[in-house]
């Protein structure tokens, strides 16, 4: 509910209406329990939520049922290593390492061993083959490959996964 600046949920075999609330309170913020324009989530296998909080340039970990917050990226976090602008999609991969669509940055960056890198986009906004503008979402295939939608140019990118280049992703 991002203009309601809230995360709810509903269970899938209920035939109630009820939503139950699970991150922000409702009000614009940026206080530990506050969202402005959650965008994205991602509910991990112990059920933390991660949500990417576009306006607040962050994203939050609430751990389950806890409704306060941890900044786990971008300048409010506890170890500041990434800028983010408006982040919209947001991925754990099964080893726990963070990928980010980054819209405001048009850029893909993801966690690891030695922080924050930048994956895909590293050169700016633009229509070129290594570029984004205003990516959305992201998602992974079984090969470990990257599928982006690049709002602004109208397209949908899919990175391939390079291990002769040490991990490092190039455009197909």
């Amino acid at each position: 509910m991002t203009y309601r600046h809230q995360i709810v949920t509903k269970p899938l075999n209920s035939t109630s209406n009820v939503l139950t609330l699970v991150a922000g309170i409702g009000c614009l913020g940026s206080t530990p329990d506050m969202l402005n324009s959650p965008y994205g989530i991602f509910v991990n296998t112990n059920f933390d939520l991660y949500v990417s909080d576009c306006g607040n340039h962050r994203v939050q970990l609430f751990p389950s049922g806890q409704l306060n917050g941890k900044t786990v990226a971008g300048t409010e976090s506890l170890n500041p290593t990434i800028t983010l602008n408006c982040p919209n999609g947001i991925i754990l991969d099964a080893d726990n390492y963070l990928f980010i669509v980054d819209s405001g940055n048009h850029r893909i960056v993801g966690s690891g061993p030695n922080g924050f890198r930048c994956l895909v986009g590293c050169f700016g906004s633009g229509p070129a083959s290594n570029q984004l503008a205003s990516p959305q979402s992201m998602a992974f295939d079984n090969c470990g490959n990257i599928f982006v939608s690049d709002h602004a140019n109208s397209r949908i990118q899919k990175f391939l996964l390079s291990t002769s280049l040490c991990g490092k992703y190039k455009n197909m």
